[in-house]
């Protein structure tokens, strides 16, 4: 059920992947007033295939995020989602979603005029933005000196990473935020990052130096959500800190104000591994490195499991949100 507001919080997400979407639906329910910042440096998947063939962004976590925002009915959800068998040759693997944001890009010339009109066709309750107008290329350098492009090979080879930046696929361009980015993070109330995946869904978003400035300057709280579970070639052995200390060293300056950190354990021998293969074991505690890292902690069940999965429960998540947004009176 929806909850109506007389004053909406005005507060952007940043990320992309799965996680993104279950936040979104809760901060929907309660009338914020939202803004979706979508990573757009994916390469694999149905995504890179057609990137491939289109030169257009990723419209895989952009068509995730629009549904999440959407009030349409089940049916058009399902429709709109639904992904061919790996079977169908030409189509496979491809979701409805992505070919009609693909041919929209192509349509209008532009990923970002094709999101904007299908979130009116969609009745989209926010806006959402890819990151960039044009697509990126995501750089790895690891700590043996190695570097690696491209989102999808960046965890293939389990190497530990240093840092990550972005480029423009097209050009020697430096990256440039999209429209009304900048002015949607200046006039937030809250920040939001994640959840997500740490070096390849939130962090190509920071490497925007229009987008990393503005957030270092914003006076919005900044919130991270730390992911429940680390993640195999990204953010193995990590704790939470860790997840905050890569996060500052990337914008060379200690931006985030509060983490929100799950404490409830998932079922020992719960997730399905086969599914879920890119998830190893739960985001070690270390409390005192988030203090030192200048971050007021929030510590509670924020563990929703389903399907074989280890998801956070979007609610419990967005009542924590509003809770620092209004204070505690809320």
């Amino acid at each position: 059920m929806k909850t109506y507001r007389i004053r909406k919080p005005k507060i952007v997400v940043i990320g992309g992947g799965t996680g993104l979407p279950v936040i979104l639906k809760g901060l929907r329910d309660q009338s914020a007033e939202i803004t979706a910042i979508v990573t757009v440096a994916d390469d694999g998947g149905s995504s890179g295939k057609i990137r491939e063939s289109i030169n257009i962004s990723p419209p895989g976590d952009l068509r995730n995020v629009l549904v999440a925002l959407s009030d349409m009915p089940q049916l058009y959800e399902d429709i709109f989602q639904y992904r061919f068998k790996k079977e169908d040759e030409f189509l496979a693997n491809h979701t409805i979603g992505n070919l009609i944001i693909a041919a929209l890009s192509e349509m209008r010339g532009s990923t970002y005029e094709a999101v904007q009109l299908l979130s009116k066709i969609l009745h989209v309750d926010g806006h959402v933005y890819p990151a960039s107008e044009k697509p990126l290329t995501l750089h790895a350098v690891f700590k043996d000196g190695s570097m690696i492009s491209g989102e999808s090979k960046i965890a293939i080879d389990r190497k530990t990473i240093d840092y990550v930046y972005v480029t423009n696929s097209n050009n020697a361009d430096k990256p440039k935020a999209a429209r009304k980015i900048i002015r949607a993070i200046s006039e937030a109330d809250m920040i939001v990052l994640g959840p997500g995946s740490l070096f390849t869904s939130i962090l190509p978003n920071l490497m925007i130096e229009e987008i990393g400035t503005a957030i270092k300057e914003t006076e919005a709280e900044v919130v991270y959500i730390c992911n429940i579970m680390t993640q195999k070639g990204e953010t193995e052995h990590f704790t939470d800190a860790d997840h905050i200390r890569v996060l500052h060293e990337h914008l060379n300056q200690k931006f985030i104000n509060t983490v929100l950190v799950n404490t409830e354990k998932v079922p020992e021998n719960y997730l399905n591994s086969v599914i879920y293969d890119e998830y190893l074991v739960q985001v070690a505690h270390d409390f005192r490195g988030l203090r030192e890292q200048n971050c007021r902690v929030i510590s509670t069940d924020f563990l929703e499991l389903r399907n074989g999965g280890v998801f956070h429960d979007g609610d419990k998540v967005v009542e924590e949100l509003f809770h620092l947004v209004f204070g505690p009176k809320y």
